[in-house]
Parts: C-alpha cells; sequence; structure tokens
C-alpha cells in the first residue's frame, strides 16, 4: 500500500514539471509575433474626391492637408469637398510617416485635369484684341460733294484739299464766294443750291 501511495506522488511531482516549460514558450512565442514598427505607404487619390481623399490622408499624417487648385487662374473654392484630386505629393506608393505634409491639387467636378500642376485654363485673349487696333477717325477731313477737279478761276490755290468748314471759315480765308468746281466747293455749304457757296 505504502507503495502505491509512493507511485501516484512521484507521478504527481513530474506532471507539474512540464507546466512552467508550456508557460514560457507560450510567452516567448507572443513576443515574436508582433510586427516592428513601419513607415504607411502612400496611397493614390487620383480621381478621389477631395472629400474621401482628405479623410484617408487624416488616418496616415497628423498634419492637415494642403489643398490647391491644379489651374493656375482658377481660385480654390471655399467649399472643394467635392472638387476631384489630379496631383498629389507625396507620389502613390512614396513613404508616409505622421509628420508628413501631403498636398492635392484639385479641379471643380466636370472639369478635367490639366497636363501639369500650375497650368493656364483660359489663355489671355489680349493678343488677338490687339490685332486690330482701333484707328481715330480725322476730324477734319474734304468731303466727297466739295472736291475741285477744274477750278483755277477765282480759287483759293489750295487744289481739290481746301476745306471749310463754315463759310465764316471760307469768308476768314479769302476763299468765298465758292463755285461749284472750285476748290473748297460743297453742297453743304451751298444753302440754295444755286452752285454758289458762301454767296451771302
Amino acid at each position: 500500500m505504502a507503495a502505491v501511495l509512493g507511485a501516484v506522488v512521484v507521478l504527481g511531482s513530474g506532471c507539474e514539471g512540464p507546466a512552467p516549460k508550456a508557460g514560457a514558450v507560450g510567452a516567448g512565442a507572443g513576443v515574436t509575433a508582433s510586427p516592428p514598427a513601419s513607415a504607411a505607404a502612400m496611397p493614390s487619390f487620383v480621381g478621389q474626391k477631395f472629400a474621401d481623399a482628405e479623410a484617408a490622408v487624416k488616418k496616415l499624417v497628423s498634419k492637415p492637408v494642403e489643398a490647391r487648385s491644379a489651374y493656375s487662374d482658377v481660385p480654390l473654392a471655399s467649399d472643394h469637398a467635392g472638387w476631384a484630386v489630379c496631383f498629389q505629393t507625396p507620389a502613390a506608393g512614396a513613404p508616409v510617416e505622421r509628420a508628413s505634409t501631403v498636398e492635392l491639387s484639385l479641379v471643380a467636378p466636370g472639369r478635367p485635369c490639366p497636363d501639369k500642376a500650375g497650368a493656364v485654363l483660359a489663355p489671355s485673349k489680349a493678343p488677338a484684341a490687339s490685332a486690330t487696333p482701333a484707328v481715330p477717325k480725322p476730324k477734319t477731313s474734304p468731303p466727297t460733294d466739295g472736291g475741285s477737279t477744274g477750278g483755277d478761276a477765282g480759287g483759293s490755290g489750295a487744289g481739290s484739299s481746301a476745306y471749310y468748314k463754315t463759310c465764316a471759315d471760307a469768308k476768314a480765308a479769302g476763299a468765298a464766294p465758292m463755285r461749284r468746281g472750285q476748290p473748297g466747293y460743297r453742297s453743304a455749304l451751298d444753302k440754295d443750291q444755286d452752285g454758289i457757296a458762301c454767296d451771302k
């Protein structure tokens, strides 16, 4: 009977021995299972709405997202949540840390992305406008009905370029009266249309 009790005690003590070993192995396995910390990779946000891209970026970095218009001549709207991403910095796949700065270039809904960030959407039309400059009209020019083609009798000697705005001007120049065909004659100065201008 004593021999049987001794065998039971020996077996019980043998069962207690391996228990600490199993615990130690389990603890060691738990330490090696945790992966080392590493920088995240920048996702691709091109084509996404700014609101969705911003939400994803906030999970990666601590700084606010810097948004700007993809066109240099198009201002960024105050509410640009629905604008689409055309360009991003850092590029997709680049490592991103918590302190990294993320920039997104955007375009308004329905507008295509430019070939490069900062491009001009509407080129200036100034050159086309300057191609046809306005030419001021001369203040005084000989009328079509007052030229002279052969006035040598009592003419003023000024030729067909003689022009008088009023009869007072013609009289002051010593050219009045003027007959039809003489320099300076025009129907506007011939009130009674008798072929003699400034005769009264």
